[in-house]
């Protein structure tokens, strides 16, 4: 039997093309109308998706990608109005406390019969910080060591509650076995949290666990706790590093690779012809606006100004700041570096490159060509599967459901149904037991 391929849709505005909202393919309905992402979640959920997943910013960046509605709300509504399909949230380790949050997604992981999926993320905005009470963000390595006290914090208190905590007897009803619940009594250097958490051990044991940090630190933390990993590349080859060097650092840790699932973003214009779909490429990026162009790129190196660089002369790698300075998008700034270096590209052409998918793999072609893409990547060592980026919502989900996942189905490598109830049975991962004895 091939290896089978995963599935995630990354919802993101409009659709992940910048202009996406200003094309005629877009949806009428509003970001935050929660009928739009309950009919994307719909559509891949027909598509047999293994999930969807939502982004979040915690400060306004400018652009209609911005408009959305706060995701673990969202994953409330949309466990109620879809049966199969994951559900993936992110949430922030710097601006949130372990004990809320663990509740919430324990909560959210009941209310969903076991779909929820945690993206962990350390908010790389630097105008987020003064939205909850610091006058400068915290260091990317401060970031990170209070990600890691935050996640031995969270998992302890999942397991604060063993499995048969809960007794049910007809006849008694149903009781609580105080024995099998227990304080964690964590005390470190960012939390002091006593426990236990006050809602019972949820489907999953704990929420699925996905990370999309892929700097150094970043790759640390992925091997250590991801079980699944965004990631985004330009080129198949870096794509394939990236895959070789997590799963080496997942092993040596002692941790099986098949447990730490890699899909890296892939946003594809599809068409009956490849001319036809560089025409719709082409007509996405005369809807751009560079001035949102630049403040994009701005806020991934932590504000830098580049307004005065010429829009035609090719770029230096000097007239970017020192992506291992960068305190927000470390690792993105990696990537938008290295394909100025390597492309010798024009501040146009470069916010032409970005304005797709933000520095994820674009590829525009017929239905076969994106499924034979698809299919190299899984079996040459570069994915376990895909971030589904379509630059234009619906239209583009709808091509491809329609178009490139029957392909798939006749390659062998992408299911006809679903075969489990939980996002852990779509992603084919261990339900994770119980650390606290």
């Amino acid at each position: 039997m091939k290896r089978q391929l995963h599935l995630n849709l990354f919802i993101n505005g409009k659709g992940h093309h910048e202009a996406s909202s200003r094309h005629p393919d877009s949806s009428k309905l509003s970001s935050t109308d929660i009928r739009y992402l309950q009919d994307l979640s719909q559509r891949a959920e027909k598509g047999l998706f293994d999930s969807i997943f939502l982004a979040d910013q915690l400060a306004f960046q400018g652009g209609g990608a911005q408009i959305a509605l706060e995701p673990l709300t969202a994953l409330a509504a949309l466990s109620i109005s879809t049966n199969n399909i994951g559900l993936i949230a992110t949430a922030s380790t710097t601006y949130t406390e372990p004990f809320n949050l663990v509740r919430q997604f324990s909560s959210l992981d009941h209310i969903s019969n076991g779909r929820i999926g945690w993206n962990i993320v350390t908010s790389w905005s630097a105008t987020a910080a003064q939205n909850f009470g610091y006058e400068t963000q915290l260091s990317h390595s401060e970031r990170y060591a209070r990600a890691d006290e935050f996640m031995e914090v969270a998992k302890s208190l999942w397991d604060s509650w063993s499995d048969d905590a809960i007794m049910s007897d007809k006849i008694k009803g149903e009781s609580l076995n105080t024995d099998r619940v227990r304080s964690i009594n964590h005390k470190g250097n960012n939390y002091n949290v006593k426990g236990p958490l006050n809602i019972p051990r949820s489907p999953q044991g704990w929420p699925v666990l996905v990370q999309a940090g892929s700097s150094e630190t970043g790759r640390n933390f992925a091997s250590k706790y991801a079980e699944a990993v965004f990631t985004a590349h330009m080129e198949k080859s870096t794509a394939q590093s990236f895959y070789a060097d997590l799963k080496s650092r997942v092993k040596s840790i002692g941790r099986d690779q098949s447990q730490c699932l890699i899909l890296p973003g892939l946003s594809p214009i599809i068409a009956p012809t490849e001319i036809e779909a560089q025409r719709y490429s082409k007509e996405l990026n005369d809807l751009s606006d560079t001035n949102e162009g630049l403040a994009r790129l701005s806020s991934r190196f932590g504000g830098a100004d580049f307004s005065h660089l010429p829009l035609d002369k090719p770029l230096l790698p000097t007239d970017f700041p020192d992506p291992s300075t960068v305190e927000s998008a470390r690792s993105r700034t990696e990537v938008i570096v290295g394909m100025v270096k390597k492309e010798n590209l024009t501040m146009r052409q470069l916010l032409s490159k970005m304005a797709t998918a933000r520095g994820h793999y674009v590829y525009s072609g017929t239905p076969e060509q994106v499924a034979d893409l698809i299919e190299d990547w899984l079996l040459d060592g570069v994915a376990d599967g895909i971030n589904l980026m379509p630059p234009v919502l619906p239209k583009m989900l709808d091509v491809f459901i329609e178009e490139v996942v029957p392909l798939l189905q006749k390659k062998g490598i992408f299911r006809t149904d679903y075969e489990g109830n939980t996002l852990r049975d779509h992603y084919r991962l261990k339900r994770p037991n119980n650390i606290i004895r």
